[in-house]
C-alpha cells in the first residue's frame, strides 16, 4: 500500500503515473486546476517533462518525493504536471516563456504562473533548497507587491504572445539559388570535419539537416555537403550513441565524439533515422547502413511495437535507477561470456580506453567498419559476421536478463506517423518488401483507432485501448506526409485521398489566414494564445512538412491553390535561412524542390507497382510519384493505361516521351 496517492493516479500517461504516489498533490492539466488556483488564492506550478528524461527523475526523487518539500508546494501552489510529449502546445508556451526569462530552457520545465495562466518565473532543473527557498520568495512577493507581479506577467506573456510570430512577405515567384549556397557556406563553418555534425557538445543526430546536405550536394555537386553527410551518419552508427548490441540510437551524445550517449531511446528519433540512413544507402550502398536499418527495425519491432501494430514511445536512460545500466559492460561481464571470442571482441568494439566509461563500465563503440576491421586482419566478411553474430546472441542473452530500462508505452500519432515514413522508405532502399508491408499495418492502426470517422480529427495519443487528446498541427503534417510516402510507394489510392482530405481538414482548423501559416493548435483552442512552429529542430517544424505536403499534393492534384500556399510559407522564412542552416534545413529541402529541377513521374500499367519498386533501390531524391492501374489524381487524368507500364517524367507538367525502360528513365532522372 503507497503512503501518497494523488490525481495522477487516474492519468494515461506514463509520465504522470510516474507521479502518482509523490506527497506533492498533482493534478493534470485542466480548466478546473486554475479554477481551484483562483478559488484558494495559489499561484500555479506547471512542470512539464517526459518519462524518458534523466533530470526529470532526479528531481523527483530530490524534491517531489520529500515530504517537507511537498507540504511547502501543496500550502502555496496548485501544482499541475504536463507530460510534453501529449501536450506539446503546453510545453510550447511555458517553454518559450522560460526561455525569454533565463535564455535557456529543457526538462523538467518548471515554470509558476498566476491562476489565469500567465507566467511569472521558472527555470529547469532546481536542487532541492534551491527550489524551497524560490517558492517560499516567490509566495512572499505575490502576497506583498501584487501590482509588481502582474505588470512583470503581463509584459512576459505579451512576449509569449509576440514571439515567434510570421511577418507575411509578398510571395516570391522564384526562389534565389544563391540565398541556399549562402546558408551552406555560413554552416559549413561550424561542421566537425573529423567526427561528423556540427562542431559543439552535445551533439543530436539531426536527420533533417544529414538529409538537407545530402541532397544539397547531390544536386549541386557540393562534394564536401555529400561527405560531410555520410562523414556524419557513419561516425553515429560507429560510436556509442548507437546500441550495437541491440540496435536503435540514443537521445543524443554528451561529447563530441558520439561516445557517451544519453541512453533514452526515442520513437521520433529512430523513425526519421531510418529515412535518412535509407537515402543515404541509395545514395552509397555502404553495408553498415543497411546494418543500421536492420538492426534498429528489428528492435523496433522486438521492444518497441504494441500488438495492435502501433509504435510506443521511448525507452528510459536509466534502470534500476542507474543511467545506461542496461547498455554497458565490465571487462569481467565480457570475459565471462564471451570466454574465447573477449580478445577479438574487445579490440573491434573497443573494451579499452577509448570505450572506458566510468566506474570500470565500457560502452561499445567501433573505429571501423566491418569491412575496413576484414580488411585489416585478413578475413573474410562472411566468417566474420557469423563469428560476430555468435556473440551478439551470447551477450543479448544476458542483457536480457537485466532490469529493462522503463517503457513509455503511450503510443503518439506523430511518431508513429514518422516511423511509417521511416519503414515505407526502408522497404524501398533495401528492396525489402516486409518493411512496406509494416509500414502499412501501422499506417492502418492509425486509422483504425487515431482518425476520428465523426469528425474527421486526428487523436494525439493512445494507451490502454483509448485514444484522446485532439492532434496538434504536428500530427496532421507527419501523418499526412506518411500516407503521401505511402501512396508514392505502393500506388494504392486509399492512402492519396486519405492524405487531401487531412490537408483540406488542417486547412480549415489550423491556417492563419493573417500569417499565411498554420497554428500548431487548431482554432478552438483556450490556451494563453496560438503559437507558430516555424524553427526546424531534431523534428522539423510543422510548417515546414506542412509547406513540402501543400508542395506534393499541388503536384499530384494539380492544385495551383496548394502550390501557392507552400510558395508563401516558403517566401514567408526563406530570407531568414542563411542566418542558421541547421534551424532551416527542412524549408531548405524544399527550396531544392524549387531552385532546382524536379520532376513528376507517372508510372502506368500492370508491372507500375514493381517499377517503383525498383526505383526505390536509386538515390533520386527531387522526384514524386504517381501511378498504378487507373487515374487516382489529376496528374494521370492523360497518361495512357495500358498493358505494358510505361513511365512518364515531366517537370512543370511538361512530360518528355514516355518510357517503357527503367534503365533508359533512371539515366534521365539522374540527370
Amino acid at each position: 500500500m503507497k503512503k501518497y496517492t494523488n490525481d495522477l493516479i487516474n492519468s494515461s500517461s506514463p509520465y504522470l503515473l510516474q507521479h502518482a504516489h509523490n506527497p506533492v498533490n498533482w493534478v493534470e492539466w485542466s480548466e478546473e486546476a486554475f479554477t481551484k488556483a483562483k478559488d484558494e488564492g495559489k499561484l500555479v506550478l506547471i512542470s512539464v517533462g517526459y518519462s524518458a528524461c534523466h533530470w526529470c527523475h532526479v528531481m523527483e526523487h530530490e524534491s517531489f518525493e520529500d515530504e517537507a518539500v511537498a507540504e511547502l508546494m501543496n500550502k502555496y501552489l496548485v501544482c499541475i504536471k504536463v507530460d510534453r510529449e501529449e501536450r506539446p502546445d503546453v510545453d510550447q508556451i511555458y517553454m518559450n516563456a522560460v526561455q525569454l526569462m533565463t535564455q535557456q530552457g529543457g526538462w523538467p520545465l518548471n515554470c509558476f504562473a498566476l491562476p489565469d495562466g500567465r507566467p511569472i518565473f521558472g527555470g529547469t532543473y532546481f536542487p532541492k533548497n534551491n527550489w524551497m527557498e524560490i517558492i517560499q520568495q516567490l509566495w512572499k512577493t505575490y502576497q506583498e507587491d501584487l501590482p509588481r507581479v502582474e505588470e512583470y506577467a503581463k509584459q512576459l506573456t505579451e512576449g509569449v504572445i509576440n514571439s515567434e510570430l510570421v511577418e507575411v512577405v509578398e510571395p516570391k515567384q522564384d526562389f534565389d539559388p544563391a540565398t541556399l549556397t549562402e546558408m551552406v557556406q555560413k554552416w559549413k563553418q561550424i561542421f566537425d570535419f573529423e567526427e561528423g555534425g556540427d562542431n559543439r557538445a552535445p551533439k543530436f543526430p539531426m536527420p533533417n539537416n544529414f538529409e538537407f546536405l545530402l541532397r544539397y550536394g547531390y544536386q549541386l555537386n557540393d562534394q564536401t555537403a555529400i561527405n560531410h553527410a555520410h562523414k556524419s551518419l557513419k561516425k553515429m552508427a560507429l560510436g556509442g550513441i548507437y546500441d550495437q548490441l541491440g540496435g536503435g540510437f540514443s537521445r543524443y551524445s554528451v561529447d563530441h565524439l558520439w561516445k557517451v550517449p544519453h541512453f533514452e531511446k526515442m520513437l521520433y528519433d529512430n523513425g526519421q533515422l531510418l529515412s535518412v540512413y535509407a537515402k543515404a544507402y541509395q545514395h552509397d550502398n555502404q553495408l553498415i547502413y543497411k546494418d543500421v536499418i536492420d538492426q534498429t527495425i528489428a528492435w523496433m519491432m522486438r521492444e518497441m511495437r504494441h500488438k495492435d501494430h502501433g509504435f510506443y514511445s521511448a525507452l528510459d536512460a536509466d534502470s534500476e535507477g542507474v543511467e545506461g545500466k542496461f547498455y554497458t559492460w565490465t571487462k569481467t561481464e565480457l570475459q565471462d561470456v564471451l570466454k574465447e571470442d573477449f580478445d577479438w571482441f574487445s579490440e573491434f568494439y573497443n573494451v579499452n580506453d577509448v570505450g572506458y566509461w566510468e566506474d570500470n563500465q565500457y560502452i561499445l563503440l567501433r573505429k571501423s567498419t566491418k569491412e575496413e576491421w576484414c580488411s585489416e586482419k585478413g578475413m573474410s566478411l562472411i566468417k566474420f559476421e557469423q563469428q560476430l553474430e555468435l556473440a551478439h546472441q551470447k551477450l543479448n542473452k544476458v542483457r536480457d536478463q537485466r532490469t529493462h530500462p522503463g517503457l513509455d508505452d503511450k503510443q503518439l500519432t506523430s511518431w508513429n506517423a514518422m516511423t511509417i515514413k521511416g519503414l515505407a522508405e526502408a522497404g524501398l532502399a533495401l528492396q525489402n518488401t516486409n518493411y512496406i508491408d509494416e509500414a502499412k499495418k501501422t499506417a492502418n492502426w492509425l486509422v483504425d483507432h487515431q482518425l476520428n470517422n465523426d469528425n474527421g480529427h486526428l487523436y494525439r495519443t493512445r494507451k490502454d485501448g483509448k485514444s484522446k487528446i485532439n492532434g496538434f498541427l504536428e500530427d496532421y503534417a507527419h501523418v499526412i506526409d506518411a500516407f503521401i510516402t505511402l501512396h508514392e510507394t505502393t500506388f494504392e489510392q486509399k492512402w492519396i485521398n486519405l492524405a487531401k482530405t487531412l490537408l483540406d481538414f488542417t486547412t480549415d482548423h489550423f491556417y492563419d489566414e493573417q500569417s499565411k501559416m498554420f497554428f500548431f493548435t487548431d482554432k478552438d483552442t483556450e490556451l494563453l494564445t496560438r503559437k507558430l512552429e516555424v524553427n526546424d529542430n531534431v523534428i522539423p517544424a510543422s510548417n515546414s512538412v506542412m509547406a513540402h505536403n501543400l508542395f506534393k499534393l499541388g503536384k499530384l492534384y494539380h492544385s495551383d491553390k496548394y502550390v501557392q500556399m507552400s510558395k508563401q510559407m516558403l517566401s514567408n522564412v526563406y530570407d531568414q535561412m542563411p542566418r542558421y542552416g541547421a534551424g532551416y534545413s527542412n524549408w531548405a529541402l524544399l527550396a531544392l524542390s524549387y531552385t532546382e529541377p524536379f520532376h513528376e513521374v507517372a508510372i502506368t500499367g500492370e508491372d507500375a507497382v514493381q517499377i517503383r519498386y525498383e526505383l526505390g533501390e536509386s538515390y533520386i531524391p527531387n522526384v514524386v510519384y504517381g501511378g498504378g492501374n487507373k487515374v487516382t489524381t489529376p496528374f494521370l487524368q492523360d497518361k495512357a493505361f495500358t498493358q505494358q507500364s510505361t513511365i512518364y517524367i515531366c517537370e512543370d507538367f511538361a512530360c518528355q516521351a514516355p518510357t517503357q525502360e527503367i534503365t533508359e528513365a533512371l539515366s534521365i532522372l539522374k540527370g
